[in-house]
């Protein structure tokens, strides 16, 4: 593929995400209807390495019509099946057995996970896998060294690590397998993924968060009377919501732990803020936190959904600066002072809201375009915002993605975080409600800081690598020549040598040409790259 040709490939081959057209952009719910409904549809296989693809697949449609099938790779080869008929499983099912063993006792708890069985049926060479992981560093940063521009480079970074259409595949089919679980005490419950894996920023490898639904439970009762009298179901009570969460929770995870194939490492955290279990899913490969009281935070995948949708440079300027902090240790995988992903976030909308023209809308102008269908008032809090991307006027502001990136930079390297807040919902400064380091306005819950972990030290080292980067971003942009083999652009960005010691000396930096600079780095990581 062409680097030149990244940005239209990028629009065509994700439209699970992004529609070209905005007559056929679909709602947030119609993407997760059709996302279910698939799932339903699919089974997960776990496979010899060399299995023979069409001899398979033959197989398999004796059961009925297939839609869709790939391989990937994860504590050992796995294929993720779709029939065209939920009728297809059961067929399936009917000729699976149950697997013997000797000295243990099995759980017979029939999922839609199988295992296939064959000698005869193995090919020569291994059957191509999907990726299920982003590209490591070193391999990243030589990709974006054959760009044309920083612009393209970005669209590549985005290509390389956003959730691929099989990956959300899989993540859905996952959920659907945990539903299978719950609605064995819970019939009419449901269980959606939440977070990065719906709200359009998820990259791969990334958690699957889900959501144990019952709400609708009570809802799709309806009170038939005859005669005289009236029934109701004698149930258990307890004191309050939160026990009730906690209840629940507690006995899906037990089920999960003791007759969930392939889940593992279950541990139930319902002392919590918000209760949760959380499993690894190894089938899938896939880190899951499972929670049953965390609507506000549905409405918060699906805000963010509408503004991926919304600008398409968006998307790729998340991912950059994403992966920029990731890389410089501003965000981290492990809990702690640092700054989140999706504080992070919030900075990035802000910023774009502050562009003139803005870049993007506030949320309280995505609140007044809301119609009836969109109102929703969660535990109080207005989580109301329209859900029809076109209703919203396409932005005005035709600012390049390079010019983008450097002007976050400098925006908040001189923000004056000691006074204000960054509050998405007004798109403008506010006093801070209370002394911190970092105050970010949760954008339902306003009364909440998001970034309220973030202590000064960790603010301040933010503040340096903006300003670090500002001015290397305005030296990149100004050079119009590269050297081959040689980091320029986003790939002087992420390397870590030309940041070292930010934030930790106050002694100000000797700086030379940024080629230079990051040129030995580059070739040793090369270097490593053919020694692994």
């Amino acid at each position: 593929m062409k680097l030149d040709l990244l940005f239209p490939v990028y629009i065509l081959l994700f439209t699970f995400f992004i529609d070209e057209d905005p007559v056929t952009r679909r709602t947030f719910a119609e993407v997760q209807k059709e996302r279910q409904e698939q799932a339903k549809h699919t089974v997960l296989i776990n496979c010899p390495p060399n299995v023979n693809e069409n001899k398979f697949l033959k197989y398999l449609s004796q059961h009925g019509q297939i839609t869709r099938h790939f391989f990937y790779e994860g504590y050992g080869a796995h294929a993720v099946v779709e029939f065209l008929d939920r009728e297809s499983i059961e067929s399936l099912r009917s000729a699976t057995s149950l697997p013997t063993v000797e000295n243990e006792c099995i759980l017979p708890f029939k999922s839609r996970l199988f295992t296939l069985k064959s000698d005869s049926a193995l090919g020569n060479v291994p059957v191509p896998c999907h990726r299920q992981t982003a590209l490591p560093i070193n391999e990243l940063i030589q990709k974006l060294c054959k760009a044309q521009n920083i612009e393209e480079q970005a669209y590549a970074l985005l290509e390389e690590y956003q959730l691929t259409d099989e990956n959300i595949r899989l993540r859905f089919l996952v959920s659907s397998l945990i539903k299978d679980i719950a609605t064995a005490y819970f019939p009419e419950a449901t269980v959606n993924p939440y977070g990065s894996t719906v709200n359009s920023f998820g990259k791969l490898g990334c958690d699957l968060d889900l959501f144990l639904d019952l709400d609708d439970i009570q809802k799709r009762i309806a009170v038939k009377t005859t005669g005289p009298f009236a029934t109701e179901y004698l149930i258990k009570r307890v004191p309050s919501a939160r026990v009730a969460t906690q209840r629940i929770l507690s006995v899906i995870g037990e089920c999960i732990d003791n007759f969930g194939p392939g889940c593992t490492g279950v541990q139930k955290i319902l002392n919590a803020r918000c209760p949760l279990v959380r499993f690894s899913h190894q089938p899938a490969g896939l880190q899951c936190d499972l929670t049953s009281d965390n609507r506000i935070a549905l409405r918060s995948s699906e805000l963010l959904y509408i503004y991926g949708c919304f600008d398409h440079r968006l998307r790729a300027l998340v991912f950059t600066l994403r992966c920029w902090a990731r890389v410089h240790g501003i965000t981290s995988a492990i809990p702690g002072a640092w700054i989140t992903n999706f504080s992070l976030t919030m900075m990035i909308l802000f910023f774009l809201q502050k562009r003139s023209p803005p870049v993007i809308p506030t949320l309280d102008h995505l609140k007044g375009l809301a119609g009836k269908e969109d109102k929703h008032i969660i535990d109080g809090h207005d989580c109301s915002f329209v859900s029809n991307l076109n209703r919203i006027k396409p932005s005005q502001n035709s600012e390049a993605l390079d010019v983008l990136l450097g002007e976050f930079f400098e925006f908040y390297g001189n923000f004056d975080f000691s006074k204000n807040c960054i509050d998405i919902r007004k798109g403008k400064e506010q006093n801070k409600p209370e002394v911190c380091p970092l105050y970010i306005r949760n954008p339902f819950e306003q009364t909440l800081n998001v970034s309220k972990n973030v202590n000064q030290s960790q603010l301040d080292r933010f503040v340096a690598l903006a300003r670090e980067s500002a001015w290397i971003m305005q030296e990149q942009i100004s050079q119009s020549v590269h050297k081959e083999n040689t980091a320029w652009g986003l790939g002087t960005l992420l390397l870590p040598s030309v940041f070292q010691g930010i934030g930790k000396i106050k002694k100000k930096r000797k700086r030379g040409p940024a080629s230079d600079r990051i040129k030995s780095l580059l070739d040793s990581l090369k270097t490593n790259g053919k020694a692994r």
